[in-house]
């Protein structure tokens, strides 16, 4: 029923919140204010492990321009957790949640102060007086799954390992008879903050219809709502959850900050609440990256035929779950990458500790897995004298192959394709025999490296899977105006003009008809997380499901024509405990990049001069959002694995400012970022899309770190390769 006279698919259309953004008249949740607003502050813990025998919040409370102060004893039921509810909203004595009273990390949450001013309320915070017993910490989660180390929880059992997951697929001894060489390697990968571009912030108040609303930046507004509702103990309906224009979320969203704490103040006082965290606030008090400890040992044939891959791998969950059992688990599927290997055997843990709560962060746990297969990779190409091109093309995942998981990925199984493509558009076998000339005591060297991947697109492991639309066609004798209703949030992306774009397409309209309305739970249905690469493979379906059921009622002369649609994926299975066995996804995208670095002898300085990044995303929507994505996260991973520098000791952190953690600016952007877009369409996805979100993110620190050993010689398994440290390897080589 689409029309073909507008054709929008596939056409790079400028974003739909464009203009507000470059006038900057779009409306950040800082940037929101009310008649009669109070100002929140929030006193954290500022200890890593500690039990709090008793506030006192008077000389807060007589401090001039302060209206309330709130402990814990105020919230009706003191938790919360995306994955389960471990976590206080504020710790302190006089709650009845068992451990409410305990501090797990520095970044936990003690007191609000609301005030008439924002510097009243920073003033009062600092007068509550707070006594604490200290407790044992622990930050090292191989030390803390030991037996006998200090609980962080010991009110659920008697361990920290708060995750397990085991791969046994095949007999590994078998395969590693059968390996002719083996690759050994112990990987150390280590925190990452978001750093989003606005810190947490918003604004809540109780509206005409006695429903608290809370307008902040996040990720999933149904279950933010969800979440509010439970620690206030409230029924859904009472709670209305807005996004205003959101300043970068990379999963670190999805996980609270400051949403409950903002709802229980406003719900309190009956006044419109605000509150703005610092940038070290935003460090100190939200989701990290997950650090991982790993060994792995991998053997393949002579002829370059993978046999066997045996991993541990040891994640800091930091205080509390947040979403540690599902990074995990996507980091379990793709462990050892896109590649077909008869024997494996793994085990991953999560580890409670007193470090920052670790939690979803763009490439959830794929990043980390696949640096680990791809330096197997380059390490195992080394060793057998064979190009690492070749090596991956020999053992790429082709049809009626399985995963670690001992199932077969959904077709189209495309890596074949990227790896290719990103290898010829580099130009890798000249490139390779142009720098095999280069003086061999030259103090800047060059080197090339290769790395690809994979990731799930939606969420996995037995969820079903589901995503909500409505459209609305107006007019009399011709569809004159086209409402769409979705509450998928647009965290930068640009996911909001490719609704629009499919939403044209499926309608036969021009883009101009269409006016959405989102980012709300009121009036609206489950749209779920902009995570995991999923919104416009979900949000495609249910657009196109809402738009056919519209059509069809327009048809029969219905105005105006209304069509409410729920997608749902195809089904997925969990892990079968004991030997991983599932169908943990519905879909999976493919990538691959090559990248050239120089590197500077004498200082260990590394600049990126090229990358060449092939992702697989079925169907452009929209091109230009695509190149987008893809630079973008090239930077952002470029500071992955050289210098985001995240640095904690004995529970605290160190690099708590971005003049102390640094990320990359303009003037460390890789000198040449070319995007090759491979669209192998996927035939459950909208006009054959999958997600691209996270994908270019996932093979450019192992990418780098191969170009960096092809350039010196040296294996860095540490991370990022800051000047100081790869110098310091070089110095080893130099005087061994």
């Amino acid at each position: 029923m689409e029309n073909p006279a507008y054709k929008v698919i596939g056409k790079s259309i400028p974003r739909v919140d464009a203009i507000a953004k470059v006038t900057g008249t779009a409306r950040y949740p800082g940037d929101l204010s009310m008649p009669g607003m109070l100002h929140m502050k929030i006193r954290f813990a500022e200890r890593p492990h500690a039990r709090i025998l008793k506030i006192d919040t008077s000389r807060a409370e007589a401090y001039p321009g302060v209206v309330a102060v709130f402990t814990a004893k105020d919230v009706p039921v003191n938790e919360y957790g995306l994955q389960q509810p471990d976590q206080p909203v504020l710790c302190g004595p006089g709650s009845d949640k068992p451990g409410a009273d305990v501090v797990r990390f520095v970044g936990d949450q003690v007191a609000l102060v609301v005030a008439e001013t924002e510097e009243a309320a920073a003033a009062a915070c600092k007068l509550i007086d707070i006594e604490y017993e200290d407790l044992p910490v622990v930050t090292d989660p191989r030390e803390a799954m030991k037996p006998g180390a200090p609980l962080i929880h010991p009110e659920r059992g008697d361990t920290n390992v708060c995750v397990h997951y085991k791969i046994r697929k095949g007999d590994i001894s078998e395969g590693f008879a059968q390996a002719d060489i083996l690759v050994e390697g112990e990987y150390q990968l280590p925190f990452q903050e978001h750093a989003y571009l606005q810190p947490e912030a918003g604004l809540a108040y109780v509206d005409e219809e006695g429903r608290i609303v809370v307008q902040v930046a996040g990720q999933w507004t149904h279950t933010d709502q969800k979440q509010i509702a439970h620690a206030l103990g409230l029924p859904l309906e009472k709670v209305r959850v807005i996004y205003p224009a959101i300043g970068g979320a990379f999963g670190g969203r999805e996980d609270m900050s400051v949403q409950i704490v903002l709802a229980l103040a406003a719900w309190k006082l009956n006044r419109p609440v605000k509150i703005v965290w610092s940038r070290r606030e935003s460090i100190i008090g939200h989701g990290k990256r997950h650090p991982m400890y790993v060994r792995a040992r991998w053997g393949a044939t002579r002829e370059g035929k993978l046999v066997a891959a045996e991993t541990e791998v040891i994640a800091d969950a930091g205080a509390y779950l947040y979403t540690t059992n599902k990074v995990l688990g996507n980091a379990t599927v793709v462990h050892t990458g896109p590649y077909f290997i008869p024997h494996v055997k793994a085990d991953v843990y999560g580890v409670y500790t007193n470090n920052l709560p670790t939690c979803a962060f763009r490439g959830f746990g794929a990043p980390q897995a696949l640096f680990i297969a791809e330096m197997q990779m380059s390490k195992l190409a080394e060793k057998l004298g064979m190009d690492p091109v070749e090596l991956r093309l020999k053992n790429a995942l082709r049809e009626g192959d399985t995963l670690a998981v001992g199932t077969t990925p959904p077709d189209p199984i495309s890596i074949s394709k990227v790896i290719q493509a990103a290898a010829e558009r580099f130009g890798w076998e000249q490139r390779k025999r142009e720098l095999s000339q280069q003086p061999p005591n030259a103090t800047l060297r060059r080197g090339i490296g290769f790395a690809c991947g994979f990731k799930n697109v939606g969420f996995s492991f037995g969820y079903q899977e589901n995503c909500w639309a409505r459209i609305e066609l107006h007019g009399a004798e011709e569809i004159e105006r086209v409402v769409l209703h979705h509450a998928g949030a647009e965290v930068g992306q640009g996911t909001h003009t490719v609704m629009v774009q499919m939403a044209a397409e499926a309608l036969g309209v021009p883009v101009e008809k269409v006016t959405l309305i989102t980012h709300d739970t009121h009036n609206m249905g489950n749209a779920g997380s902009v995570s995991a690469s999923r919104m416009t493979f979900m949000a495609g379906n249910a657009i196109r499901g809402a738009a056919e059921m519209a059509l069809r009622k327009w048809k029969d002369e219905e105005r105006p024509a209304i069509g409410e649609y729920t997608y749902l994926a195809p089904k997925t299975t969990p892990f079968t405990p004991e030997t991983g066995y599932s169908m943990p996804n519905f879909a999976y995208a493919y990538a691959a990049q090559a990248v050239e670095v120089e590197v500077d002898t004498e200082t260990g300085q590394v600049r990126i001069v090229r990358v060449v990044a092939a992702d697989d995303v079925g169907q452009a929507i929209n091109p230009k959002l695509v190149e987008g994505q893809v630079e973008g996260a090239i930077v952002q991973a470029e500071g992955y694995a050289l210098l985001e520098n995240f640095i904690m000791k004995d529970g605290y952190v160190l690099t708590d400012q971005l003049s102390t953690y640094l990320i990359p600016t303009v003037l460390d952007a890789p000198e040449k970022v070319e995007t090759v877009i491979v669209q192998v369409p996927d035939p459950r996805g909208p006009w054959g899309a999958r997600g691209v979100g996270e994908l270019p993110y996932l093979p450019l620190t192992p990418a780098v770190l191969a170009a960096i050993h092809d350039a010196t010689g040296v294996w860095m398994h540490a991370f990022p390769v800051t000047p100081e440290r790869l110098w310091q390897a070089l110095q080893a080589t130099r005087n061994p």
